[in-house]
């Protein structure tokens, strides 16, 4: 089993991947650029979500919306990963607590706006 299909299958408890996602994911894993387009519900976030599992280091997703990474962040953490948002909507003390645990390498997956 490939490290990719054990963080699919134990972090997000889905059996396979959907149709494109396993090359993507492998693509990334090999530090290859890709644009990834698919529609809502067809599986984006596994496709940078586990790259960032997998590798050594944060994983940095930049997204302009921050409800959507509020949500993401927060089904992260229900599945025992260590991840974090920072934009406008944190207060002073929050936003250098997650600064800290991104330069004490404390995070896997860093969302930002």
């Amino acid at each position: 089993m490939t490290k990719s299909l054990e963080v699919l299958q134990q972090v997000f408890g889905f059996e396979d991947f959907r149709s494109l996602q396993k090359k993507i994911i492998n693509s990334i894993i090999s530090g290859e650029d890709n644009f990834v387009l698919m529609p809502t519900g067809g599986g984006k976030s596994l496709c940078y979500q586990i790259p960032s599992l997998v590798r050594e280091g944060v994983g940095i997703i930049v997204s302009p919306l921050i409800s959507l990474m509020q949500d993401q962040v927060q089904a992260l953490k229900a599945n025992g990963v260590s991840a974090a948002f920072y934009n406008s909507s944190l207060n002073e003390e929050d936003s250098r607590a997650i600064l800290s645990k991104l330069h004490n390498n404390a995070l896997d997956l860093l969302y930002i706006a």
